[in-house]
């Protein structure tokens, strides 16, 4: 066999390789206009939060990993906004997926979060969001509705 034809069907394998392996947005993501999936998760101290009791208040909700190092390079910015914001008419929300509680409320520390972090601990709520890739954060309206989605690093 031609090292052409070794290659091309490596291509091949490869691209079907990643059509299966990484995960896609399923049809029931949320679109930017409409309503927000339902977030109802433990937080650290293991108190459930709910977005709907956040109604009435614009929420930054921000997907990060205690693994990911983008992720923990914009944690200290989320925790300056929300400093900056507290008090205005907008919440913060961390929801960290494929990490321990424990390595989550390491990070946490570290960083100083002052906003709630949820665990997502089989990943429901980030496929429901949609979420390929870390850090993601969706900024809500306060009616519910998905206004923006930023995908990588904030500042």
């Amino acid at each position: 066999m031609s090292p052409w034809i070794k290659i091309a069907l490596l291509v091949v394998l490869a691209g079907l390789a990643s059509l299966v392996l990484v995960p896609s947005p399923g049809s029931e993501s949320p679109r930017v206009g409409e309503r927000a999936p339902a977030v109802v998760l433990p937080d650290l101290a293991g108190h459930e939060v709910t977005l709907a009791a956040l109604r009435g208040r614009a929420v930054a909700l921000n997907f990060w990993a205690t693994w990911c190092p983008p992720c923990k390079e914009e944690l200290p910015a989320l925790a300056e906004a929300w400093r900056g914001a507290r008090g205005s008419c907008v919440e913060f929300v961390g929801v960290t997926e494929e990490s321990s509680r424990e390595d989550a409320l390491a990070e946490v520390a570290r960083h100083g979060l002052p906003y709630p972090v949820l665990l997502d601990a089989d990943g429901a709520l980030a496929r429901a969001y949609g979420v390929t890739g870390l850090p993601r954060t969706y900024l809500i309206d306060a009616e519910g509705n998905l206004r923006k989605v930023f995908s990588g690093r904030i500042t």
